[in-house]
C-alpha cells in the first residue's frame, strides 16, 4: 500500500491575508504615533515651560540692565532702564529722571552688574505675571577709585506686556532668617 503524504500549503489566499493583517498592524502604529505626536503638540505643560523660559531671560535681562549704568552715557543706560520696565515702576523712572541723571553725573560712577543665577519662582500664564529670583554681582566703580564687588539677591514681579515680558516691580531679596527663639 502506497501511502501519500499530503502537505498544508497555504494557498493563493494566504499573501493577500498576511498583507492585510501586516498593514492593519503598520496603521495602528501609524495612528498611535500621530496620536502621541498630536498630544505632545498640544500639551499645555509644553507651553507653559516656554513661557516660564520666556519670563526668567526677560526678568533676568532687565534686572541685569536696572543694576548697570555708566556716567557717560547715562541717557542710553536710563532709556534701556525704561525699555525693560512697565507699570508702577515704569512710571518711577521716567518721573525721576531728570533727578537722578544728575546724581549720576556728579557722582562720576559706572556700575555694571552681571547674572549669576535665577529662577522664575512664580508664574500665572493666564494672568500675564510672574515672579523671579535673580542673584547678580554688581561692580561699582567711582572715579580715581577701585571696583567694588557686591552679590546681590533681587526680586522682580514681571507682567507680560504686548512686547513681551517686563519688569513691573523690583526689590532686594531678603537675606538670611531671623531666629525662632
Amino acid at each position: 500500500m502506497k501511502r501519500t503524504v499530503r502537505t498544508l500549503s497555504a494557498g493563493p489566499r494566504a499573501l493577500p491575508a498576511l498583507a492585510l493583517a501586516l498593514t492593519l498592524v503598520a496603521g495602528g502604529f501609524a495612528a498611535w504615533a500621530g496620536w502621541d505626536w498630536y498630544d505632545a503638540a498640544h500639551d499645555d505643560s509644553a507651553a507653559y515651560a516656554v513661557q516660564r523660559d520666556k519670563a526668567l531671560a526677560a526678568g533676568e535681562q532687565a534686572v541685569e540692565n536696572l543694576n548697570t549704568l555708566d556716567h557717560r552715557s547715562v541717557d542710553r543706560g536710563l532709556d534701556l532702564w525704561e525699555s525693560s520696565t512697565t507699570g508702577d515702576l515704569h512710571s518711577q523712572l521716567v518721573s525721576g529722571r531728570k533727578e537722578f541723571t544728575e546724581q549720576v553725573r556728579t557722582a562720576k560712577t559706572v556700575t555694571t552688574a552681571r547674572v549669576l543665577s535665577g529662577a522664575v519662582t512664580e508664574l500665572d500664564d493666564r494672568a500675564g505675571r510672574a515672579r523671579v529670583l535673580v542673584a547678580l554681582r554688581v561692580t561699582v566703580k567711582a572715579p580715581g577709585g577701585e571696583s567694588t564687588d557686591k552679590d546681590s539677591r533681587m526680586l522682580g514681579e514681571l507682567t507680560r506686556t504686548g512686547g513681551g515680558w517686563k519688569l513691573s516691580a523690583l526689590g532686594q531679596a531678603p537675606v538670611g532668617g531671623t531666629s525662632a527663639g
